[in-house]
This record gives structure tokens, C-alpha cells and sequence, in this order.
């Protein structure tokens, strides 16, 4: 995203310090690594205005006007970027606030100015409080922890409740599956596949089953075996769908997940935000799991969602692999966000 921000700032002539010498381009950013320790975020956010930012003589102002241009143009670049317009609206806000009526330092162009001020603002909004599932499981007082995940068709939601459960067995915690998606057979085929790849129960009946049986039966065989996790897959269902929307309400009553997760897919952009909204109106989730980030070239999707339910993301799908599933660093996020040689 941050490459079709430069572009547009330097088509439309943003604002630079006087000096020739701050003409140049900002410096790379170093290439993507080990995620930094959160002190050397803290500490990077705490002298980011320093070095930005004088109150001497030297240096240059930057006005209202000024201000008033280069939102103009981030705002066409964030809108471009899949990014929501409540999101664009408060990066402009933040931007506004941290820009008008400062001076830059002597050496610090305005392109600098932005991509540190922008970068802030991103940084707070993904940083909603996080879920610490590996603890929350553990602190649980019954067993066994019940996750319901829910979304439109084709997101990765099946394959999704796989990667997860490969994760929590990394964490020493158990788990079985209820193959939920009782409309498709090759919903159960592919679940039956990925739990004898596993070697995790699938707990399943016949097509066209009642899914809120499926979930009580899975309940019933991890509380006799002392299975920590209960992971429930669903019927994808549009959010419009009223009976598929009931039939997930019902499933809640027979089960009580702890966690209901909304899976959502990166590349449908605005799309996903809609539906991560509607679904958490109809049915309460608790937090959000994006597949396809490898594949989203604009990025906007996971500032947009977050921002819009105020919920957080947990997990991030990053590949195809049973280890292309992690747990989401809003650090992360945001480096790669605003990498030079990120895509628009």
C-alpha cells in the first residue's frame, strides 16, 4: 500500500522542506524478520516525533493548505487499497492532528512525515485488545472449550478449523472437530481428510444432519475423553440468509462456544468488512480469522475489518500449509503494510 502512496504523493507534488538535500526518498524500511520485542516498538514510537519533529528555527512549517492536499491524495490511495471509508476517515483525523502546524526537521522530508505518522495511526487502530487462546483454554473452568467459526462460502473456513487445531496441538492442547457442514458432503469428505492427516477425531453425521446434533455429539465425545477443544465447522452462509443465520443461532444454544470466530477472505476487500459486520450482528463473534493475506496485495482488509466490528484479529492465513497459520502481530501487519516494494 505505502508504494501507491509515495506514487500519488509525488505525482501531485506533496509538500518538501526547501532544502534540496530532503528531496531524496525516505530510506527502505529493512527487509521483513524476526517481529521486534515490544519494547523496541515502544521505544521507536517514543522518539519517532524526535526525530521527525522541531520546535528551532530550523525546519518547515507545514500548513493547513498543505495538509489539506495530501489528504486529498491518501485518502484516493486508502479507498484504491480495499481500505474502508470510517478507516480512511480516522487515518485522516490522526493525520491532521499529528501533521498541521508542526515543523519537520532540517533533512526530514514530508514523504517521512507521513508514512511515520500514518504507520502510528494503522498501529493503533489493528492493536485491539488480544485473545490469548492458548491461556484462555487453559484457564477455562470446563472442559472442553467449544470454538464456533462461522462465514460466507469460500473463505478457508474448513481448512481454517484444520490449521487450528494443528496449532493448539503445538501448544500441548487437544482438540476434536464437528464437521458442522452438513449441506455439502465434500465439506465432511475434506474435514475426514484433513483429521486422518492429523490423526484428530472428526465427529460427523449423515448429510443433511441437523449441524447443532453434530456440535452436541462432538461436546459429548471430547467431555467423556477429556479433549481440551472443541473446534465446530459450519455450513457457509451468506449473511442475508435468514435460516442459515437461525440454524447457527440454534447451534450456540446446544453448545455455548466460548469463542465464535468470523473467517474472512482477504481478497473480497470491502466485501469481507460487510460481512464480518452483519455477522456480528446476527450472531456475536468475538474476533476475526483473515485467510489469503499472502495473496492481498492491498492490505486493507485487515485495517478495515478490525476497525469497523472493534474486534480483534487472532489468526492469519498465510499460505496453504498447516504452518501458514499464525497468530496476528499487528507489527507485523503494519511492516508489511507499508514495505517499499508492497503491491497496490
Amino acid at each position: 500500500m505505502w508504494a501507491a502512496i509515495k506514487a500519488r504523493l509525488r505525482r501531485n507534488s506533496a509538500p518538501e522542506p526547501s532544502s534540496s538535500d530532503a528531496r531524496a526518498a525516505s530510506p527502505a524500511p529493512t527487509a521483513p524478520g524476526p517481529a521486534p520485542t515490544g519494547a523496541d516498538e515502544a521505544a521507536k514510537r517514543s522518539t519517532s516525533d524526535e526525530a521527525i519533529f522541531t520546535e528551532g528555527f530550523l525546519g518547515k512549517r507545514l500548513t493547513e493548505g498543505t495538509i489539506d492536499d495530501v489528504l486529498d491524495d491518501l485518502e484516493i490511495v486508502l479507498l484504491q487499497s480495499d481500505v474502508a471509508l470510517p478507516v480512511v476517515e480516522r487515518l485522516r483525523r490522526d493525520l491532521h492532528r499529528d501533521l498541521a502546524g508542526r515543523k519537520l526537521r532540517f533533512g526530514v522530508d514530508a514523504e517521512e512525515a507521513i508514512r511515520t505518522c500514518v504507520e502510528r495511526s494503522a498501529r493503533a487502530i489493528l492493536a485491539r485488545p488480544p485473545i490469548d487462546l492458548a491461556g484462555a483454554i487453559r484457564q477455562h473452568p470446563t472442559k472442553p472449550y467449544v470454538i464456533l467459526f462461522v462465514g460466507v462460502n469460500g473463505t478457508g473456513k474448513t481448512t481454517s478449523v484444520a490449521k487450528l487445531a494443528v496449532w493448539l496441538e503445538g501448544q500441548g492442547i487437544s482438540s476434536v472437530i464437528a464437521a458442522g457442514d452438513t449441506f455439502r458432503a465434500g465439506a465432511i469428505e475434506q474435514l475426514l481428510v484433513h483429521g486422518e492427516r492429523l490423526g484428530i477425531r472428526v465427529i460427523r453425521q449423515q448429510e443433511g444432519a441437523d449441524p447443532a446434533a453434530v456440535a452436541f455429539d462432538a461436546v459429548e465425545h471430547a467431555r467423556a475423553k477429556g479433549i481440551d477443544v472443541v473446534l465446530v465447522d459450519t455450513a457457509g452462509r451468506q449473511h442475508t440468509n435468514e435460516n442459515l443465520i437461525e440454524e447457527a443461532k440454534k447451534i450456540r444454544r446446544v453448545v455455548a462456544p466460548a469463542l465464535t470466530l468470523f473467517v474472512g477472505d482477504a481478497l473480497s476487500g470491502n466485501d469481507v468488512i460487510e460481512q464480518a459486520r452483519l455477522f456480528d450482528h446476527a450472531l456475536g463473534i468475538d474476533g476475526l480469522v483473515l485467510t489469503k493475506l499472502d495473496a492481498d496485495a492491498k492490505g486493507g482488509a485487515a485495517l478495515s475489518a478490525t476497525y469497523v466490528t472493534k474486534k480483534p484479529i487472532l489468526f492469519v492465513g498465510v499460505g496453504q500449509g498447516y504452518a501458514d497459520f499464525t497468530p496476528f502481530d499487528p507489527d507485523w501487519m503494519v511492516r508489511r503494510l507499508f514495505a517499499e516494494g508492497s503491491a497496490a
